[in-house]
C-alpha cells in the first residue's frame, strides 16, 4: 500500500466538485433527456463565464501557433504581457505599478501556491473569512500552515474587517488572506475597511494577500478598487478567467512588494519553469480596445442578469442578506425550506434539475444555511432556473 503524505488529511474534498459530478449523473437520467419531455439540467453551480476568450485572443493564439512562438518564456512571464497588465492598472484603476513587480503564472492558484511557499510554514496561521473559496485555505494548508476561519456575518458583508482581525491576531498569525469581490458571497470589502485592516496587519508585522481576480467584475463605484493603492507592501493575485473569460487558459499573475520578486521567481522557475506560451502571447490581446469595450459589455450584461435574479430570489423567499456588488454568484438562504443547503441542493438537482452549490465548501460557520447560485449563465436560463424552483418551493409548502 502506498503511504501519502500527511499534509493530504489536511485537505478537504472540493464538494463543489462532488456536486457537479452529482448533477451530471442525474443529467444523464431519462427524467433530463429532453427528447423524452424530460427537462434539461440548468447549471448555476461553477463559476465559469459563458463568455469565452475574444476574438482578438483568439487570433493571437492562431498566430503564435502559424509563427512557432512557443518556445519557454521567462518565469516571471512576457515582459510585454507584464508591461501591459501595469498600464491596464493605470487605466482602470488608476494605481501605477511597476511591471517589475508583476509575475505572470499557470492562473490564479499558481500564484497562491507560490505566494503561501514564499511565506508560510508550520506554525503559522493565516486569517480567512467563513465564508470563503476552500481553495484558498488548502493553499495554506499545503504550505504546512493552518487557516484560521473567522466567522463573518451579513453587517460585515461576510468579509473580515479590521476589528475582527485586531482580536483574533495571535503569537502565531502570519498574515490575511482576503478576497474581495468574493466567491462566493460576491461582496467586496469597502475601501475604508480594508485600509484599516491593512494598518491592524503592518502593526503587526503581518503580511496581506488579496485575492482580486474578479475585481474586473464589479458593479457599484463604492467598491470597485484594488487594494494595491494602499500601498507596495500588499499582494494582489488577479486572473485572465473571469473579467477576460480566459478560464481553460490558466493564466494568471500577482503584484508583488519588489523584495519578493527574486523569491517567488525562483520557486516559479523550480515549480513550473512558466506560465503557457501560448496563453501569455494570446493575452496581449486582451487589452487590444476592441477587447476592452467587449469585456466592459460582458460587465453589464452580468450586472443585468444579477439585477434581475436577485430580487426574483428574494420574492420565493430566498433571501439574499447582502446584494453582490461584483463577481457573479448569489449567496442566498435556503433555511426557510430546508435545515441542510446540502439537503436542499440535492432535492432541487433531482426536483427542479436545477444544480446549485451548497455551503459546505465555504466554511463550517454558516454551511447549513447558505447556498452559492452562480449567475454566469444566460438570462433564459436563469429565468427558466428561477421558475423551476418557484414551482417546486411552492410544492414543498403545499406538504
Amino acid at each position: 500500500m502506498i503511504r501519502t503524505a500527511r499534509r493530504l488529511e489536511h485537505i478537504e474534498p472540493f464538494y463543489v466538485m462532488e456536486c457537479a459530478k452529482a448533477a451530471d449523473a442525474i443529467a444523464r437520467g431519462p427524467e433530463c433527456d429532453a427528447a423524452r419531455g424530460g427537462e434539461p439540467m440548468i447549471y448555476l453551480n461553477i463559476g465559469e463565464p459563458d463568455f469565452t476568450a475574444t476574438p482578438a485572443v483568439q487570433r493571437a493564439a492562431v498566430q503564435c501557433l502559424a509563427d512557432g512562438l512557443t518556445q519557454y518564456t521567462p518565469a516571471t512571464g512576457l515582459p510585454a504581457l507584464r508591461e501591459r497588465i501595469a498600464a491596464w492598472y493605470g487605466t482602470r484603476f488608476g494605481v501605477a505599478v511597476a511591471p517589475d513587480r508583476i509575475v505572470v503564472t499557470a492562473g490564479a492558484s499558481a500564484a497562491l501556491q507560490l505566494a503561501c511557499l514564499a511565506l508560510f510554514e508550520a506554525g503559522d496561521e493565516v486569517l480567512m473569512p467563513d465564508p470563503s473559496y476552500p481553495c484558498n485555505r488548502h493553499f495554506v494548508a499545503a504550505a504546512g500552515a493552518t487557516a484560521r476561519l473567522l466567522p463573518a456575518s451579513a453587517a460585515a458583508r461576510f468579509q473580515l474587517d479590521a476589528a475582527s482581525v485586531a482580536g483574533a491576531w495571535g503569537a502565531n498569525t502570519r498574515g490575511v488572506l482576503l478576497a474581495s469581490p468574493s466567491n462566493p458571497t460576491g461582496t467586496s470589502i469597502a475601501p475604508a475597511e480594508m485600509a484599516a485592516i491593512v494598518r491592524e496587519v503592518r502593526q503587526r508585522g503581518g503580511v496581506t494577500l488579496v485575492d482580486e481576480i474578479y475585481l474586473g467584475l464589479s458593479y457599484d463605484e463604492a467598491f470597485g478598487h484594488s487594494a494595491l493603492t494602499l500601498g507596495e507592501d500588499l499582494i494582489s493575485i488577479n486572473s485572465f478567467s473571469k473579467y477576460f473569460g480566459m478560464t481553460g487558459w490558466r493564466l494568471g499573475w500577482m503584484v508583488l512588494p519588489p523584495e519578493l520578486v527574486a523569491p517567488v521567481e525562483k520557486l516559479a522557475q523550480n515549480l513550473y519553469i512558466c506560465a503557457s506560451t501560448l496563453a501569455q502571447r494570446a493575452a496581449l490581446a486582451c487589452f487590444e480596445p476592441e477587447s476592452l469595450a467587449e469585456y466592459e459589455r460582458r460587465r453589464e450584461e452580468y450586472r443585468r442578469r444579477r439585477d434581475d435574479l436577485v430580487p426574483a430570489l428574494q420574492a420565493l423567499g430566498l433571501d439574499v442578506p447582502v446584494v453582490p456588488d461584483g463577481a457573479f454568484y448569489a449567496w442566498f438562504d435556503c433555511s426557510r425550506y430546508s435545515a441542510s443547503s446540502w439537503d436542499f441542493c440535492f432535492d432541487m438537482m433531482r426536483r427542479a434539475h436545477v444544480a446549485l452549490t451548497p455551503g459546505r465548501d465555504f466554511g463550517p460557520a454558516q454551511a447549513e444555511r447558505f447556498v452559492r447560485l452562480s449567475f454566469a449563465s444566460g438570462m433564459p436560463q436563469l429565468k427558466a432556473a428561477v421558475a423551476r424552483l418557484a414551482r417546486e418551493l411552492a410544492l414543498m409548502q403545499e406538504r
